[in-house]
């Protein structure tokens, strides 16, 4: 699929690998209390935005699998060296990742390179267990703003300011990463969802929600991510759709793909990374 991308001339050097580090933080073992978080190699004068990542259900059967979640089963660092390089595609062909696609974000990063993040990636808690979810939720909204940001701050390139943090997660992580925002909208510029797991009913609750949020705090950039074969994809259509009828600004990408971590790791953390960059100052 790509043998026109990579014909001709050869491959840009691989950028440094990101800084990484395992946070232990104070809170409840199997709640919140670890994060991965991984920083560009470069300084960079006024700080790296920061984006928070919240992974998927599967992750949550043990520490361990959720702090890597990103890292290792979605392809969040191929992904990040892939747009660090300016060149996107894969060296091996991919099913979702057109060179139509490739050959358009490798020209949008000539005319504006790719700068990157702190990516933090916090184990997610199943909120669904251990007490009502709404209290988990409430717990870890707040574990979020008063210890792991705060932590972050303190030991990575990262800025502080609202405008330059994100949200975002993949599946139940998408459907935890709103629910923090909508409860600590003061924290973030942005927000999103991979292929967060909602129904189409919740789907409209929610954009009721956002629209609240942005009279209440202003405007803040909203990303709905997809894919053709998501099981979701009729519930991220509605809320778009409702979005726009309540005037709310934001973007819908449907990719090609299916719910799984061959998507994620092939196209699906590649297009959420590049939307934050181009969104996040």
């Amino acid at each position: 699929m790509f043998s026109g991308l990579l014909t001709g001339r050869a491959r840009s050097a691989e950028p440094p690998a990101l800084d990484a580090r395992v946070l232990s933080l104070a809170g409840e073992a199997h709640f919140a209390r670890r994060a991965l978080v991984l920083s560009p190699p470069s300084p960079r004068k006024d700080g790296y935005p920061v984006l928070v990542l919240l992974h998927g259900l599967l992750e949550t059967a043990s520490e361990a699998l959720g702090l890597h979640a990103w890292s290792e089963r979605y392809g969040l660092l191929d992904a990040d060296a892939r747009l660090r390089r300016g060149e996107v595609a894969p060296e091996r062909p991919n099913r979702y990742l057109t060179e139509e696609r490739a050959a358009a974000i490798d020209a949008e990063l000539r005319r504006r390179p790719y700068h990157g993040f702190v990516l933090v990636c916090p184990v997610t808690p199943n909120v669904y267990k251990g007490g009502a979810t709404a209290f988990n939720l409430d717990r870890y909204a707040a574990w979020i703003e008063k210890t792991l940001l705060p932590a972050v701050h303190e030991s990575t390139p990262a800025r502080r300011d609202p405008a330059a943090t994100a949200i975002d997660g993949c599946s139940l992580g998408g459907y935890v990463a709103l629910e923090v925002f909508l409860r600590k909208p003061e924290l973030f510029g942005a927000v999103g969802g991979v292929q967060t797991a909602i129904s189409e009913q919740l789907a409209l609750v929610y954009a009721d929600r956002l629209r609240k949020i942005v009279d209440r705090v202003g405007p803040r950039a909203v990303h709905i991510e997809t894919s053709v074969w998501d099981p979701s994809l009729k519930a991220h259509q509605g809320m778009s759709q409702r979005l726009t009828e309540l005037g709310v600004t934001h973007d819908l990408a449907v990719l090609r793909g299916g719910h799984d971590q061959n998507f994620l790791r092939e196209i699906g953390a590649l297009e959420m990374l590049l939307w934050h960059d181009r969104r996040l100052p």
